[in-house]
């Protein structure tokens, strides 16, 4: 659900917009890799599913993280301060270490199915805690005429510069391979892209969802999009941004959902 958020200057009500615009790339971008997973570990290509594994662990050490320890250095002390927020901000930092243990196990399981299920809790946690920052944490900080959630936002791009400057470079341990999964399923199939349905996601957020999706496609790779109506005006804006980058296949034309594969060109 997308709430309507009553600010109190204009620079907060656009940095509110900013905030859940960016929420929504994140999403995307940790759908695609959870899907990436689950698709490969199911059929039972180790190979692609340990890639995947290590894309989405990756991915999670150096751009989930840092963005929620942004968030509580930069945005939560200015909700916990106030009465509204107080008990809802101790909860979302539960949750920050709900999604580090998730992605520890994500990392450290010997079975990549178990792997991949643990992934799509991490993605569960995740949408869930998204909407409580977008619903109630961001509305909460835009209507307090005392907090500029604008110089808050700021303050949040300046820590995610400091953290991608300084992070570490060193991969987490991922060198058990398959581990204790086996699989003699002898299946071959086809590209088996990943799924990202942005049916369920509100329209304010969608395409942003899509564009974090796709700017995770590595060259070579695609996702199948599936959407409720005819997506013309999001190719055109993909086109826009990814001049002849991607090639368009559709293979479902409604009228319950339109479904079609988005392939990114090889370098």
């Amino acid at each position: 659900m997308s709430e309507l958020v009553i600010a109190s200057s204009e620079a907060d009500a656009h940095a509110a917009e900013a905030i859940k615009q960016h929420h929504a790339a994140l999403a995307g971008a940790l759908s695609l890799r959870t899907e990436a997973l689950l698709t490969a570990a199911t059929r039972c290509d180790a190979s692609a599913a340990e890639e995947a594994r290590r894309d989405l662990v990756d991915w999670g050490r150096h751009e989930l993280m840092p963005h929620a320890l942004a968030e509580e250095q930069a945005m939560y002390p200015a909700a916990h301060a106030t009465v509204e927020g107080h008990l809802l901000v101790e909860a979302m930092l539960g949750e920050h270490q709900v999604l580090s243990g998730l992605l520890r196990e994500v990392a450290d399981s010997d079975d990549l199915l178990r792997a991949a299920a643990t992934a799509t809790a991490l993605r569960a946690v995740f949408d869930s805690h998204l909407t409580k920052e977008n619903d109630l944490v961001v509305p909460l900080l835009a209507a307090t005429p005392e907090v500029s959630l604008h110089d808050l936002l700021g303050g949040m791009h300046q820590l995610l510069g400091d953290a991608a400057e300084t992070s570490s470079t060193d991969a987490l341990d991922l060198d058990s391979g398959c581990g204790g999964h086996t699989c003699s399923c002898g299946e071959v199939d086809g590209p088996g892209y990943p799924e990202l349905d942005v049916r369920p996601v509100p329209h304010a957020i969608r395409h942003a969802t899509i564009f974090g999706a796709l700017e995770s496609v590595q060259p070579g790779n695609g996702l199948t999009l599936i959407a409720p109506h005819d997506p013309l005006p999001l190719l055109d804006q993909v086109n826009q941004r990814w001049p002849g980058i991607f090639s368009v296949a559709y293979t479902e034309r409604g009228p319950e959902a339109w479904r079609l594969n988005l392939v990114r060109a090889n370098a």
